[in-house]
């Protein structure tokens, strides 16, 4: 009887013996710890944009926890470098009495990333592109509408560039 409860309990213990703590990262990037990520660059002209998308990427990074923040280039592992391709608005829904007025706009930001190794600084390591999407109700003052909604859309992009960086999805 005690060899069977025994060999019931290693039968329940032994099916997680495969898990690991942490992210399952990409095999082409099982050594790289710690990423820089240096100020973006912008294709458009919008205010602070730069600092916007660098700053969504640094939360991203640092809420996924898969790789550390490198303070500097030259003493990390990788740089990440990332340029704001394109930032769009499309109407989703205009007045009733007015089909030109929107009321609902559909906001697309589309980057494109780069991870350098810092050891050789011409190899490439993942490079892609992501897109995020965020919704906006028109009021009063579009260009603060637009603003606030801003950095939603640049959350979902960055966290997807990290989702692939850290799972390979």
């Amino acid at each position: 009887m005690r060899f069977l409860l025994l060999a019931f309990c290693f039968g329940f213990l032994s099916s997680c013996a495969g898990y690991r703590f942490g992210g399952s990262k990409p095999s082409h990037l099982e050594a790289i710890k710690t990423i820089s990520v240096p100020l973006a660059t912008s294709r458009i002209v919008f205010p602070r944009i730069e600092a916007l998308t660098t700053n969504s990427m640094v939360d991203a990074l640092v809420q996924d926890g898969t790789y550390r923040l490198g303070k500097i280039a030259g003493e990390s592992d990788a740089t990440l470098f990332i340029t704001l391709e394109d930032l769009t608005y499309k109407q989703v829904r205009s007045s009733t009495v007015d089909v030109l007025r929107s009321e609902e706009l559909r906001l697309e930001v589309k980057l494109s990333y780069q991870l350098i190794d810092a050891n050789r600084p011409g190899l490439v390591l993942d490079s892609g592109k992501a897109r995020g999407r965020t919704r906006l109700f028109v009021d009063d003052n579009l260009q603060t509408a637009r603003v606030n909604a801003l950095p939603d859309a640049l959350q979902r992009a960055t966290q997807s560039i990290i989702a692939r960086l850290a799972d390979g999805i």
